[in-house]
């Protein structure tokens, strides 16, 4: 991802994540702060067809939704799946398995441990599938509260990453 592509990063997010809104800022942020783990799906014409903003973060509770960061924690002990969003054209292709073996090799090469999310929409019961589990210590409070009354953070470990490349979404 670069900076020419936050316009369309933004209307994808807005497109696909009406319930979860988010700053243009937030998205500009994330890249500066973490460009390695902000990726894009092109058509190869430069059209966006997905997104993945992701960056390094230090305990259970997520960062708020629509919030600046201002810095990554020092010692970050997992990698923040932050948002993923893929049009509807592009979905069902193996994009999120490749991603997630993407991030999971990001991850392992800084020493980081896991992988974590918040799931909101539903959408806990894919991310099971790609090797996720619920994260239902208590300790994300008010941050998780951003994300809706159904936002559930879920964890997985790197070590997964070769079985999220030979999982497929239907």
């Amino acid at each position: 991802m670069t900076g020419a592509d936050l316009g369309a990063v933004q209307a994808l997010a807005d497109a696909l994540h009406p319930d979860h809104p988010e700053r243009p800022e937030v998205f500009a942020e994330r890249l500066a702060l973490a460009p390695e783990g902000c990726l894009i799906l092109s058509d190869g014409a430069g059209a966006v067809l997905g997104f993945a903003v992701s960056h390094p973060w230090r305990g259970a509770a997520p960062p708020p939704l629509d919030a600046l960061l201002g810095r990554l924690p020092a010692a970050p002990d997992r990698w923040h799946l932050h948002d993923v969003a893929l049009d509807l054209a592009a979905r069902g292709q193996g994009h999120v398995p490749a991603l997630l073996a993407r991030i999971a090799a990001l991850a392992a090469t800084r020493a980081i441990p896991m992988i974590g999310l918040v799931a909101v929409g539903g959408t806990e019961r894919l991310w099971a599938r790609l090797g996720f589990r619920a994260a239902g210590d208590g300790a994300a409070g008010a941050a998780l509260a951003s994300y809706g009354p159904d936002a559930v953070p879920m964890t997985a470990v790197p070590m997964l990453r070769d079985a999220l490349a030979n999982c497929y979404i239907n």
